[in-house]
């Protein structure tokens, strides 16, 4: 499976599906129909994906969007972004200013400054996504998730279970630092908040 066909799954399963628990299982039926190498090949572009987004940059951009702040919940919402597709993903990844473009993220951010609930749904964080690779390959070969795993290590891909990031470190609370850095961020936020709720 090469990088086409990657986001050619997590497209189509956006199109064919109305919610992320039909999504989820779309995803799973196909992959699990297909060789093991395949299966581990989707891990791994997940993997690659993830770590693009995986920046104090990003979590930045989420935390000022006030998405989550939260360790789990920048994990989570990585999952969702790659589950956007492959234009919006790649857009955002190369400029996490651009985030607040996104009309996914408009749409929660003015919920929240209208303050309204949001549904499972529209949360900005999909767990399960980094699961269906796992789910399909026990379904489809018969052995436990761990063998996967030693699969997407042989090919040099680290696993981990929370946000990694290898860029420049600084302090996410520092909302002058953050400004500077997402300048765009920034300005929307203010003039959204400025106006009559």
């Amino acid at each position: 499976m090469d990088i086409d066909e990657f986001w050619f799954l997590i497209e189509q399963s956006a199109r064919e599906t109305t919610s992320k628990e039909t999504r989820l299982k779309w995803l799973h039926e196909r992959l699990a129909q297909r060789p093991a190498e395949e299966i581990v090949d989707f891990g791994a572009w997940m993997l690659t994906a993830r770590r693009q987004i995986d920046t104090w940059l990003m979590w930045s951009a989420v935390r000022a969007l006030y998405l989550d702040g939260s360790d789990d919940g920048f994990w989570y919402f990585q999952m969702w972004l790659v589950g956007l597709g492959r234009e919006t993903f790649e857009r955002v990844v190369r400029d996490p200013d651009t985030l607040v473009d996104v009309p996914a993220v408009r749409r929660l951010v003015v919920m929240t400054q209208k303050r309204q609930s949001w549904t499972n749904d529209d949360w900005p964080t999909f767990e399960s996504l980094d699961y269906v690779a796992m789910s399909a390959w026990e379904q489809a070969t018969g052995k436990g998730h761990e063998k996967l795993s030693e699969a997407l290590r042989s090919r040099g891909f680290e696993l981990f279970a929370l946000p990694n990031p290898t860029d420049e470190a600084w302090e996410l609370d520092n909302a002058e630092e953050s400004a500077r850095r997402l300048p765009r961020t920034h300005r929307y936020m203010r003039e959204l908040y400025s106006r009559r709720t």
